[in-house]
């Protein structure tokens, strides 16, 4: 009998609803908080104080459907499609580039419209990232210790990195990011990744110096008080975060989302954040990320095969890094780029390819058996 109650428990598979009660909070909390960031500017621009609210929900009740029917599909389907997804994601991250065909926002054609859709290709980007390189490193695993051949993987991403660094150097910054993440996991070896680093740091450099208005985003980050309409939305964000203190003035209660800071609802929220909630609010905000990504690792150490492992580790490291840079962005720790706060920011196409991102989590979450975790 015990021996048959043993059988029955090892062929139990495992479901990490730990993940997916922490990412209802997250997104929850989001919606929360993206109403209370826009309720004033949509008002008074739209007429109606719930319209971003709105058009948030939808997109989150639409990205359900990729991620259910993702968290319901074998991951290892996707091995397949590797290199399918690397293409249409340079194919149309080249397309946007073509005047008339991608739509412009803030100057810079990131958006392509699909009759009454729209969306960025740069975030499909992420997802083909994490799929090519899983599936290539899975081949040759062994490889991975030698600088010859990590650097010769991280070539194959050069076409794509160099199209969206065009139009957009914080995406492609992220996507090099979640590239090199992988590669760190694969290698035995540490040394080649500071060589990388400082490959890294020039290709930053140069792709800044290409851009005027990127030369000024770094003035502004370090002058941001005489740096006139380049340094304002630093200031604005700022002046939200030091007035916020350590408990908050109050949810709803912010004085700088009202026309103060621009982007409030969107790259900004984090501000908004810290003034109505304060410091103790900023924090449980990024404990919550960390318990989020905490769960990712645990689902990467326990994944039955190499290439879920990295599938998981690549989506884990996209969004650590949007963290990062976006709360290092209205902190002014590093100069100002349009990066969201994944799950919080307004953004239609980024909540629902993050939410289809959680659904291969979550499939490679099906694949482990409870006695293999560890």
């Amino acid at each position: 009998m015990a021996e048959k109650r043993e059988r029955k428990t090892k062929s139990i598979a495992y479901f990490d609803y730990n993940l997916v009660f922490i990412l209802i909070f997250l997104i929850c909390f989001g919606l929360v908080m993206l109403y209370s960031s826009s309720s004033y500017m949509a008002a008074n621009k739209y007429g109606g104080s719930a319209y971003f609210l709105k058009r948030q929900l939808r997109a989150i009740l639409l990205g359900i459907v990729p991620m259910v029917l993702l968290a319901r599909i074998d991951y290892r389907v996707w091995r397949k499609f590797g290199t399918l997804a690397y293409f249409t994601a340079f194919a149309l991250c080249t397309v946007i580039l073509i005047p008339g065909i991608g739509r412009s926002s803030h100057g810079q054609s990131r958006w392509l419209q699909l009759g009454p859709l729209s969306f960025q290709p740069s975030e499909l980007a992420k997802i083909a990232v994490v799929l090519f390189l899983a599936m290539v490193i899975e081949k040759i695993p062994k490889q991975m210790g030698k600088m010859k051949n990590i650097i010769k993987v991280l070539a194959l991403l050069i076409p794509l990195v160099g199209v969206i660094a065009y139009s957009n150097l914080s995406t492609a910054i992220i996507v090099l990011g979640i590239a090199v993440c992988m590669l760190f996991v694969a290698s035995p070896k540490y040394k080649p990744f500071f060589l990388i680093g400082a490959l890294g740091v020039a290709f930053i450099v140069i792709f800044i110096m290409m851009a005027g208005y990127r030369q000024g985003r770094v003035e502004a980050w370090l002058h941001p008080e005489t740096a006139g309409d380049e340094g304002y939305q630093t200031l604005q964000g700022l002046y939200a975060i030091g007035s916020g203190g350590l408990f908050g003035k109050g949810l709803g209660a912010s004085l700088q989302k009202m026309g103060n800071v621009p982007e409030s609802q969107n790259d900004m929220i984090f501000t908004i954040i810290c003034e109505e909630l304060g410091l103790f609010g900023a924090v449980c905000v990024i404990l919550l990320y960390l318990l989020l990504i905490w769960r990712m690792m645990v689902i990467a150490n326990n994944a039955r095969d190499l290439f879920g492992a990295l599938v998981v580790t690549g989506i884990m490291s996209h969004i650590s890094l949007q963290v990062i840079l976006n709360i290092a962005v209205v902190t002014n720790t590093i100069p100002n780029t349009g990066v969201t706060l994944p799950f919080i920011s307004y953004g239609g196409t980024s909540i629902v390819f993050l939410m289809a991102e959680m659904g291969l989590v979550l499939s490679v979450s099906r694949g482990i058996r409870l006695e293999d975790i560890r």
